[in-house]
């Protein structure tokens, strides 16, 4: 065990964890974030979707000992009162099904967008094809982020 400093959403939280655990554990067990959810635990899936200084990264993947002084944001962090546009475009465009993925899809959709203002149709498909939905909300998933994008500008 190790005592390892995260920045999380903006707030600096001290833990003591193995430094091999994956960061979803600690974000999940440790901080006590839930919104991140486990899928597949071998990064395929998209379910543990955060970002890293931006960057989306599947934190099922990532040993906390990996993110030293990076910045963490998870769903929760995302947006304070969950008015970011792709929050709002999702909820206009009715895309949950289950919600199981939608925190990991959000994410992913999120720093595209942050790359991105403008993506076509191909970049949005090339962008969220690593995240699975077992609902196959795809569709829905692909009119949430155009919405979103023009929210933003």
């Amino acid at each position: 065990m190790v005592t390892v400093e995260l920045h999380i959403n903006a707030r600096k939280v001290k833990i003591d964890v193995d430094p091999d655990m994956p960061l979803l554990w600690a974000i999940r067990d440790f901080v006590g974030l839930t919104g991140t959810k486990y899928g597949c635990g071998i990064g395929q899936c998209g379910a543990c979707t955060v970002h890293l200084d931006g960057n989306a990264t599947r934190s099922c993947s990532v040993p906390v000992s990996a993110v030293g002084n990076q910045k963490i944001t998870t769903i929760e962090g995302l947006s304070e009162k969950g008015d970011h546009p792709l929050q709002l475009a999702w909820q206009q465009e009715d895309v949950p099904q289950c919600g199981y993925c939608q925190a990991g899809q959000i994410m992913n959709a999120a720093a595209l967008l942050r790359g991105n203002a403008r993506p076509t149709d191909m970049e949005i498909t090339t962008a969220m094809s690593g995240n699975i939905c077992r609902c196959g909300t795809y569709q829905r998933i692909h009119k949430a982020i155009k919405k979103a994008s023009t929210m933003r500008n």
